[in-house]
């Protein structure tokens, strides 16, 4: 079998503006930063996110002016504060917020794994959250009657997260918690694997979760996740964080020129 393996650049190049992306990993803990990176840098526009938990990935792309809309849960640096980039997105009514629940964003993925257009889903009664945002409709159930809340399918166009150890075969392993990553993977038309490590096929010594059929592509990608956290490689970088809240136009200004320096150095 053909290797998988690619770089960042041409990885995210394979992302056309106007995908609909679904990032893995959940707030600030391995999230695919990295390659949002990358999409920053090759000046991506108009992108939709999926994201139970979002953290700086999200802030990240409407602070570049990349992204149109998000179908999220939950945006925010946890003890940190506010996404205020996306809140200011938002505000002004440049980027469309999709509110879900953490678990009808789930259910969204799981009816396009199943391949329904919608899914049910229980726990909204008292909420305002269905009028608010129009993800969540009402239909009566042909079983029971009563009326059952259900949330569209969501169906990425491109699935990526960021793993601990891949092969280049896209056999990839997540140590610790999966959040939704395994599955995002299932329910996206393609997907795209960041690793801390990239191993050859035969030298597995764990069982690997996401196999290799479903994965588009490979990228080495190390430190992939930071300035967020990646167990047990590394945790959070609170400095960066904080300096990145404190002036995100000088982090999107490093970003880019970190992929200048690499286009003249590997050219």
């Amino acid at each position: 079998m053909l290797s998988k393996q690619i770089n960042l650049r041409e990885a995210a190049s394979n992302v056309s503006d106007g995908a609909l992306l679904a990032l893995g990993g959940n707030a600030l803990h391995r999230s695919p930063i990295a390659f949002v990176h990358e999409l920053i840098r090759q000046g991506k526009k108009n992108l939709s996110v999926i994201k139970t938990a979002g953290a700086l990935d999200v802030d990240l792309l409407a602070a570049a002016n990349s992204l149109d809309s998000v179908y999220g849960g939950y945006i925010g640096f946890e003890m940190f504060g506010l996404a205020q980039n996306y809140r200011k997105g938002v505000q002004k009514q440049e980027i469309v917020a999709h509110e879900h629940a953490c678990a009808s964003v789930i259910a969204g993925l799981r009816a396009s794994i199943y391949g329904v257009p919608f899914q049910p889903i229980n726990g909204f009664q008292g909420s305002e959250l269905p009028e608010l945002t129009g993800q969540v409709k009402y239909v009566d159930c042909p079983f029971t009657g009563k009326r059952t809340a259900v949330v569209p399918a969501l169906r990425p166009d491109y699935t990526v997260i960021h793993v601990n150890i891949a092969d280049e075969k896209g056999n990839a392993y997540i140590e610790g918690a999966v959040f939704e990553d395994l599955i995002m993977a299932r329910a996206a038309e393609k997907v795209i694997v960041t690793a801390e490590k990239v191993i050859s096929s035969e030298s597995w010594a764990v069982r690997p979760q996401v196999p290799g059929f479903l994965v588009e592509s490979v990228v080495l990608a190390e430190q992939g996740a930071s300035p967020g956290s990646c167990a047990p490689f590394y945790s959070i970088d609170k400095k960066a964080l904080l300096d990145y809240l404190k002036n995100p136009e000088e982090y999107l200004e490093e970003v880019r020129e970190a992929g200048v320096h690499v286009q003249h150095t590997s050219g």
